[in-house]
């Protein structure tokens, strides 16, 4: 089971606990909150098992998106993935910056950019590797909790990004030993090109905050690039 599942289930319990308890005071049935608890119980398990946890990341990302604070540091975490893979040279196929966005545009996960990787995984298949391309990747992968660092000072997200370098560093025969040192080597690379292109990437983050699409997306990004 997911740990997104487990906690929501962790908090579904302690509600259902604190109801119990208070019951007496209410008058209310301890019949109900039993009830209601294997109901939560019951839609966790299928959610997890069948649904991949999707169900608990609409709830738990649609609570959290009340919040403008968390909706500002998932555009500037995405805009960091966005303009790093566009400088890189990977195709970006599409962002989403919710749950529900990406469950709608049948994305995995909580949201994010998705980039043309095809290239990259075809080879690992085969393994052909073009260690310039792992290298942009992993660059790419490391992006948006560098910008999020950047703008905020701290990180609360990034925990899929590291999930998916350490699978990519893993299919490539990499050491779990050597997975922290690629991480610090990939953030700086990350963390340069950023700030090397700070216009760019503010420009970035108001365009993905109007939901313009990839494409105007990537007009802004060109507007305050260096012109060759």
């Amino acid at each position: 089971m997911s740990q997104i599942s487990l906690n929501f289930i962790a908090i579904s319990v302690f509600l259902m606990t604190f109801s119990i308890l208070l019951g007496p005071l209410i008058n209310l049935s301890p019949t109900i909150p039993a009830l209601t608890t294997l109901t939560v119980l019951s839609v966790a398990s299928i959610d997890s098992f069948i649904c991949h946890s999707q169900g608990s990341k609409l709830v738990l990302d649609g609570i959290a998106n009340f919040s403008p604070k968390h909706r500002e540091r998932i555009i500037h975490h995405e805009a960091g993935h966005f303009l790093v893979a566009y400088l890189l040279g990977f195709q970006v196929l599409n962002y989403t910056l919710t749950a529900w966005e990406a469950w709608r545009q049948k994305e995995p996960g909580q949201g994010g950019v998705t980039v043309d990787d095809r290239q990259l995984f075809n080879e690992l298949d085969e393994r052909t590797l073009d260690t310039h391309i792992f290298d942009r990747y992993c660059t790419i992968c490391m992006a948006g909790i560098v910008a999020e660092k950047l703008v905020f000072q701290d990180v609360m997200g990034g925990l899929d990004d590291r999930q998916k370098l350490a699978k990519v560093l893993q299919v490539s025969g990499f050491p779990e030993s050597a997975y922290l040192q690629k991480q610090r080597f990939h953030s700086l690379q990350a963390q340069n090109l950023l700030q090397e292109n700070w216009s760019a990437y503010q420009g970035l983050v108001d365009a993905m905050g109007k939901r313009l699409s990839v494409s105007e997306c990537i007009q802004t990004i060109e507007v305050y690039l260096p012109q060759k």
